[in-house]
């Protein structure tokens, strides 16, 4: 990838962390007066949780800024995976607001006070839902484009929001309409308990990023697609992938014929390296040259050729 690829993709990603910044902001101040009047437990429930989304925007904020930094001396491959320890830091937001909602509702059960104004506390979750949503879709955008693991959390924080508006306009229903003045507390802890599935949930891809977990199967296929269609390519084993912020890392060995000159064999990889970049520019390649049949270990998952397919070999 190069540095005017980076320079477009990076930006976006902090201007959605910007964006999921203000629109907490907003909510904060809207679900607070709800709350005060109402008295629901639900909606206290749901300005905990956006009171925590503020703070994990402004986390979110600066990880991308720090993983936008360009690679130094002591970060050869760069500063991404700010990005996963940014989305980490939300999940244990995210887990400490499920406890702690849940705790106030089991403490509400036995309490059967009605909540009050019902009227405002629906409509207060309603604009919250229409807000939340127009975030939502401008998040999946940055996504589609950037990969960027910590709005991936975010957005999943910003769902849970507005699972949360939904729980919070039927525990209003039931109770002040229905006559279930249990309801707002019952909602209450089914909110606590989808906010720590969703905190599960949004763990996983930034522990895989941490961790250098391989791309799926179909991005490698495809990657290697490229790579081995070029002409003078022979094979290509010690294949390995990894993603970091906004940008994914692959790094391979390739076996060209025995008998060329190192000057023509460095035309093929800068001819595959070409049509990699090409085909993939957010995509950082390093090659390893191999002459065709030479063995580097004893690891057969090291030395395992990945070209059967298209080289009619087998493995």
């Amino acid at each position: 990838m190069t540095q005017e690829q980076r320079r477009e993709l990076l930006p976006l990603a902090a201007r959605a962390a910007l964006a999921s910044v203000t629109m907490a902001c907003f909510l904060l101040g809207l679900k607070a007066f709800a709350a005060w009047r109402t008295g629901s437990v639900a909606m206290l429930g749901s300005l905990a949780d956006t009171a925590l989304d503020l703070l994990a925007s402004l986390v979110t904020l600066y990880g991308v800024k720090l993983a936008a930094q360009p690679a130094d001396h002591d970060h050869r491959y760069g500063h991404g995976k700010a990005e996963a320890l940014a989305a980490l830091f939300q999940v244990a937001l995210i887990t400490a607001s499920a406890v702690a909602i849940g705790w106030r509702a089991v403490s509400a059960l036995g309490i059967k006070a009605a909540t009050q104004d019902a009227e405002l506390g629906i409509g207060v979750s309603v604009a919250t839902i229409a807000a939340t949503m127009v975030l939502l879709a401008y998040q999946r955008t940055v996504i589609r484009r950037t990969g960027s693991v910590a709005i991936v959390a975010d957005n999943v924080h910003y769902q849970a929001d507005v699972m949360l508006s939904i729980a919070v306009i039927v525990a209003f229903v039931l109770d002040q309409y229905a006559g279930w003045h249990g309801a707002d507390p019952v909602f209450g802890i089914i909110i606590a308990l989808y906010l720590a599935w969703q905190g599960f949930r949004a763990s996983n891809q930034a522990i895989d990023m941490l961790m250098d977990r391989e791309w799926p199967d179909e991005q490698r296929a495809a990657f290697l697609d490229v790579a081995a269609r070029q002409p003078g390519l022979r094979g290509i084993h010690d294949f390995r992938t990894r993603h970091s912020g906004t940008l994914d890392f692959a790094q391979f060995h390739m076996e060209v014929d025995r008998g060329l000159t190192v000057g023509d064999a460095h035309d093929i990889v800068e001819r595959v390296e070409t049509a990699l970049r090409d085909a993939f520019p957010k995509v950082e390649v390093l090659i390893h040259l191999d002459p065709e049949g030479h063995v580097d270990s004893d690891n057969e998952l090291v030395e395992a050729d990945v070209t059967p397919h298209w080289f009619g070999k087998r493995v």
